[in-house]
């Protein structure tokens, strides 16, 4: 497995969830993709392994990259705390159900791009829909949903966020 990408958007209000995902070898691109979000942070993109308990990270091993600038601990602690929590537990349920498959893990890692609104205030809701939308993007890269059929179906919907 080279790359497999996978997209889902859940939830409403500040508290929406939008991840973006890459999941591949160690050694092709997404390991790449993984060792340089570890190893060029910068200012208010602090990247992070998803772990289930300090100590215990997700196999895959897997990093969460920001997509919104981090600014202030209230943000940085929704990141850490609800958003890394969702994360780590949706990586691990794929692998419970088989979605990804468990002799793979050591060989895979994820890049799982989050997105904290920063007016985002409930921290329940942020758990909820990054879990729910972290187990859809990565069923989405394993199945490679959508297909281009179904993309082409779908090529004259609306874009909920596209501002007219």
């Amino acid at each position: 497995m080279s790359m497999y990408i996978g997209e889902a958007l859940v939830g409403e209000g500040n508290e929406i969830a939008h991840i973006d995902l890459l999941i591949g070898s160690k050694d092709g691109p997404v390991g790449n993709a993984f060792a340089n979000a570890l190893s060029t942070q910068s200012e208010g993109h602090t990247n992070l392994l998803a772990v289930i308990t300090p100590n215990v990270a997700v196999k895959p091993s897997t990093v969460m990259i920001t997509k919104v600038t981090i600014k202030g601990m209230r943000q940085a602690v929704q990141m850490f705390g609800p958003a890394q929590a969702a994360v780590a537990k949706a990586v691990a349920d794929s692998v419970a159900a088989g979605v990804i498959p468990q002799d793979q893990c050591e060989k895979l890692v994820i890049v799982c791009g989050v997105f904290i609104h920063p007016a985002a205030a409930d921290d329940k809701k942020i758990y909820e829909y990054n879990y729910a939308a972290t187990k859809d993007a990565i069923s989405n890269a394993m199945t490679g949903k959508p297909s281009a059929a179904e993309m082409l179906a779908n090529k004259d919907a609306v874009h909920p966020f596209r501002g007219f």
